[in-house]
């Protein structure tokens, strides 16, 4: 079984090759380094969704 969870994107270290781009996404507290090669459009404070160390995507807001 899998499992991904959310968390926010609080830091990111702005490398210009998007392969090596990572950043810092707090979840409730916990705070781990993620790579974000997968979500390019990541910003600072965006909710995205982790697995294993990789954010997969980017969580939209709910209307």
């Amino acid at each position: 079984m899998c499992l991904a969870v959310a968390g926010e994107l609080i830091s990111s270290n702005g490398h210009p090759d998007p392969l090596w781009r990572s950043g810092e996404v707090n979840f409730g507290g916990v705070v781990q380094q993620v790579s974000l090669a997968c979500v390019p459009e990541a910003r600072i404070g965006d909710q995205l969704l982790v697995h294993v160390g990789v954010a997969l995507t980017v969580l939209q807001p709910e209307p």
